[in-house]
């Protein structure tokens, strides 16, 4: 049997409302709601942010009621106004919830013309609550002193502060339930700092009666609301920083103020005056002219920073303007310190490293794109600008950029978009603080969709058609946390791209004055040039000019992050002038952001690499990633040899080949260097490529000139030549700045005239020297003979027989040593192998070196020490020669091979690092000592590599602590690139080495 449709119920189940939970029936039944007059009640109760904690609380209300529940049932049925309170400020927040259950007949204060109480009827409740009244008696003036005390009066100021709380969060959320007024944020902000301002002062009146209970009160105290309270922009839950200044500032002062402290925050929430002169570590109470004193001589940037919010909330307010008015002036004044760039980036740093990486997508405040990010860089616009306009000296954030905008520093454009985004986020940190009534900027994870949905309804998010409340909740994280990174590199350099071009004629420019203040603030220290290089950047009515204006500040935020943005400017637009008829160039960086970020941290971070990639522009393409990472990184260090080879070896003219040859090299020294400087490369892997390329380059330059001199010739060579690196060459470790160091062995091919040979051989090495040693805008390609017999004096190439005579006969302790990095790397192979062997009888002798020998090679090593050292050098920062620097630990090396490599084969190789961990493995040294040398080693050629990499030039000593020093840091990688730090490692590592050094080598 077929049975009719059954009709709908008119009244919504649970399921409809969205009620989850198992009670949500039995619930709607025991409130009495379940007939047709309560749809409208039912329905508004859905939408709260969480109706399921909306229905449970008001169940525990109606319980807490008793027979007080019907007054409030027909309240909820009259007034749409307390409807939409109740109901949202039930389901967003279980705190408030339980503190109307204990006070239930607070519903009242939810009810139709209960508006938000002025600042003044707060303070006034407030101190009738502890029973306050002015002392007319007090010495300097009258004083608020509470008639309740102790933990009594906490209780009453607590309840007292939930129940404004209350009012509030109500008025804010009701529109998320009813059509109510929108609460907007610079109300909401504005309302909780005034109740931040009436509390503190009733807690101030209580501890003034906790000191001076029964006699006038001498002190006169003012309190400094700092920070978020301070720019009357207040969170729900947040610290409240203070700073007391009182008159006199002695041990009753502190009391008071640390006895408001406590009540404060046993009752409203935390009380923090960390902002005070020298931290926590300063005194908690100062006289203004103490106060004066300190900022004049001791404050730090950010100390100014802070005092822009600074603003009289409680106690002696006239003490308070006095204390705003002189110090005021000083913030104005900030941008013009010495040390202000340095201390302000430094600061961003830190803000920055405070968020664990795995958090900073989901943290409102501190992550990027984030509340910080807006604050910053407007108070940092702020400083900067406002010596010369007063328009400026403003607190709120909102406020500010209303005024930065009017006075075209920020485009009005930006400028609204940029407080939409703030107060965007701002919302969401008010709805997760309101939950629980705690401290928190932190989003649910992204999987925890049910805190993510009430967040979605508790901040009034709707579906729009395309996706429910949640998507649009996630779609607009993504789009205000983008808009505000996008807008963060806008804020700084849109206004000074709009003051030297015309793309927005309708916007306000800055003056050049301003641009210059602007840039000088942003590290430029030449700012007058930075404004020349955007004018010729963005210059003309043409594509470039038009496509390098877009994306210049996004560049320049970028470039602003690197050690020498000055430097950084004119490399690009060096670039961008070489490359100027290149059209992938500009449509690269606008389409690729890696490329483009990765290129300005390489123009700001080197003076090595832009001279490079002007003469080498394809490399900018390696720039871009790949399928599998980084296209730097695809090359193998074989293929560009084996590249490099082919590629000269097209050429009969030595001279197009060596040029064919120096060319690729230059290619893949700009790969490397910048794949160095953007951290994808370690040390070793950055040592084996140069050595590499080294190599390469050494066997086109011998193969194309002995070609072409056997083509002259007419007949064939009378000798095999084969190099032999020797130092870093042989040991494949070699620098940017790192020389190569050569032997040329060469043999007389069978019927051969030996003096022929030789002379023939030598004529070839000359060449190769002369051709790679010859004047060149690239890199030096400086090929150094020094190491051969009889060294600058003796031939330049020696027969095996030669040789084995000499070594046999006269060589020096130092020259067996040096032997120990020979390495066959070009030529005859075969004739490279012989000499290696024929070596080995003198570098690993039987038996290891005799204890005189070592005796001579300790006296060298002194002498060295002592003698070598360039003047004025500081022997702790030399990294070749000073104290646990390369040749401490490459002389150590070498002298436990020559002592036991004859017995222990692993020994015999020509790289100091897995020399090292042979050494390890042979037990000669501790694993913990060979580690300690290891990190030495790798850390001082890191430094070394670092010095070239940022100057432009090879050097050992590492600069002192400045510019130069933070260059250095970045360019060996250095977290933020802190130079401190970076010396402080350097100096603990190698002072380590040392010891070892120390207790091995002089064994």
């Amino acid at each position: 049997m077929i049975r009719p449709p059954t009709a709908r119920s008119v009244i919504p189940g649970p399921g409809r409302l969205g009620l989850v939970e198992p009670a949500a029936a039995a619930d709607l039944a025991d409130l009495g709601w379940t007939t047709e007059a309560h749809i409208d009640l039912l329905w508004a109760l859905s939408r709260a942010p969480d109706a399921d904690l909306s229905l449970r609380t008001l169940t525990q209300l109606k319980e807490a009621l008793g027979d007080g529940w019907p007054e409030l049932a027909e309240a909820l049925h009259a007034d749409r106004t307390l409807r939409g309170r109740l109901f949202a400020v039930i389901g967003a927040s279980t705190a408030l919830g339980e503190h109307l259950v204990t006070d239930p007949q607070g519903w009242r204060r939810l009810t139709t013309g209960n508006d938000l109480p002025p600042a003044d009827r707060m303070t006034a409740r407030f101190l009738e609550v502890v029973r306050a009244t002015a002392d007319e008696g007090c010495p300097g003036g009258p004083v608020l002193r509470a008639a309740v005390t102790g933990p009594e009066a906490v209780a009453l100021l607590r309840k007292e502060y939930r129940d404004q709380l209350l009012i509030l969060a109500a008025a804010d959320l009701a529109a998320v339930v009813e059509n109510e007024p929108v609460l907007a944020f610079p109300a909401v902000g504005r309302h909780l700092s005034d109740l931040a301002d009436a509390a503190l002062t009733a807690a101030l009146a209580v501890a003034v009666a906790t000191v001076y209970p029964d006699e006038p009160c001498p002190v006169r105290l003012a309190v400094i609301a700092m920070g978020k309270c301070g720019a009357r922009e207040l969170n729900y839950v947040s610290d409240v920083d203070v700073v007391f200044v009182a008159e006199p500032a002695d041990a009753k002062a502190s009391r008071i103020a640390a006895e408001m402290m406590q009540i404060g925050t046993a009752a409203f929430f935390e009380v923090d005056a960390a902002l005070r002169p020298e931290g926590k570590r300063g005194e908690l109470v100062r006289t203004l002219d103490s106060h004066i004193a300190y900022y004049q001589r001791w404050a730090k940037t950010w100390e100014f920073q802070a005092l822009l919010k600074a603003r009289p909330m409680a106690g002696d307010m006239g003490l308070g303007r006095k204390y705003v008015e002189a110090l005021g002036p000083m913030v104005w004044t900030a941008s013009q310190r010495e040390d202000f760039v340095p201390e302000v980036q430094a600061m961003r740093r830190r803000v920055e490293n405070m968020v664990p990486a795995a958090m900073r997508e989901r943290e409102l405040k501190l992550g990027r794109g984030s509340l910080r990010d807006v604050e910053f860089a407007v108070q940092l616009l702020q400083l900067v600008h406002g010596r010369a306009d007063e328009s400026l000296h403003v607190q709120s954030t909102v406020e500010a950029l209303t005024a930065l905008a009017a006075g075209g520093y920020v485009g009005r454009d930006d400028a609204a978009n940029l407080t939409a985004s703030y107060e965007f986020l701002r919302l969401l940190e008010h709805r997760l603080q309101l939950q629980r009534l705690q401290r928190t900027h932190t989003l649910p994870a992204p999987d925890d969709e049910e805190s993510l949905r009430w967040l979605a309804r508790a901040s009034h998010m709707r579906p729009d058609g395309r996706t429910d409340s949640l998507g649009v909740l996630r779609a607009e994280i993504k789009r205000n946390s983008l808009r505000v990174r996008r807008l963060h590199a806008k804020l700084f350099y849109r206004p000074l791209l709009e003051s030297v071009t015309r793309i927005d004629s309708a916007a306000l420019r800055l003056s050049p004055e301003a641009a210059i203040r602007q840039l000088s603030a942003l590290g430029y220290l030449a700012p007058e040039n930075a404004l020349g290089h955007l004018r010729a950047l963005t210059g003309g009515a043409s594509r470039k000019g038009r496509i390098q204006a877009l994306l210049l500040p996004t560049l320049l935020e970028w470039l602003g992050e690197t050690p020498d943005p000055d430097a950084g400017l004119l490399a690009y637009r060096r670039v961008s002038e070489a490359l100027i008829d290149q059209t992938w160039y500009l449509r690269t960086l606008r389409d690729e952001g890696a490329v483009a970020q990765r290129l300005m941290t390489v123009l700001g971070s080197s003076a090595y690499v832009p001279d490079l990639l002007m003469r080498a522009p394809e490399v900018l393409r390696l720039y871009a990633d790949g399928a599998n990472g980084p296209k730097l990184l695809e090359a193998e260090p074989e293929d560009v040899a084996r590249g490099l080879l082919s590629s000269s070896m097209r050429y009969r003219d030595p001279d197009r080949a060596v040029a064919a040859a120096r060319s690729l090299r230059r290619h893949e020294l700009a790969r490397v260097a910048s794949a160095d400087l953007l951290g994808m490369l370690t040390v070793p892997q950055v040592c084996t490529a140069l050595s590499s390329v080294w190599v390469a380059v050494l066997e086109a330059a011998l193969r194309s000139v002995a070609d072409a001199s056997l083509r002259g010739r007419g007949r064939p060579a009378p000798a095999r030549l084969s190099v032999i690196g020797m130092g870093r060459l042989g040991g494949g470790e070699l620098g940017y700045g790192s020389d190569a160091d050569v032997l040329f062995v060469c043999e007389p091919v069978e019927g051969a005239d030996e003096t022929e040979a030789v002379r023939w051989a030598t004529e070839i090495a000359e060449r190769v020297r002369a051709l790679l040693g010859a004047a060149s805008v690239d890199p030096p390609l400086e090929v150094d003979t020094g190491l051969r017999p009889e060294g600058r004096s003796g031939p330049m190439v020696r027969t095996l027989g030669s040789y084995r005579a000499y070594y046999e006969q006269w060589a020096q302790s130092w020259e067996i040593q040096a032997l120990l990095r020979a390495h066959a790397v070009a030529g005859d192979p075969d004739l490279g192998l012989r000499f290696l062997h024929m070596i080995d009888e003198f570098r690993y002798p039987a038996g290891g070196v005799s204890q005189t020998a070592v005796q001579e090679i300790r006296r060298i090593k002194a002498r060295v020490d002592s003698e070598r050292l360039p003047r004025g050098a500081d022997p702790a920062t030399h990294t070749k020669l000073g104290r646990g620097g390369l040749a401490d630990i490459e002389w150590t090396v070498q002298l436990l091979q020559l002592r036991h490599a004859h017995e222990v084969p692993d020994l015999r190789g020509t790289s100091t690092l897995q020399t090292l961990d042979a050494i390890a493995e042979a037990d000669l040294l501790s694993r913990e000592d060979a580690e300690l040398l290891r990190e030495s080693w790798l850390t001082a050629t890191h430094a070394r590599n670092a010095l070239v990499l940022a100057r432009g030039k090879p050097g050992d000593q590492l600069p002192g602590p400045g510019r130069q020093l933070a260059a250095v840091a970045n360019a060996a990688g250095w977290p933020g690139g802190d130079a401190n730090e970076f010396l402080d490692h350097y100096l603990r590592v190698t002072r380590r080495a040392k010891a070892v050094v120390e207790r091995t080598f002089g064994e």
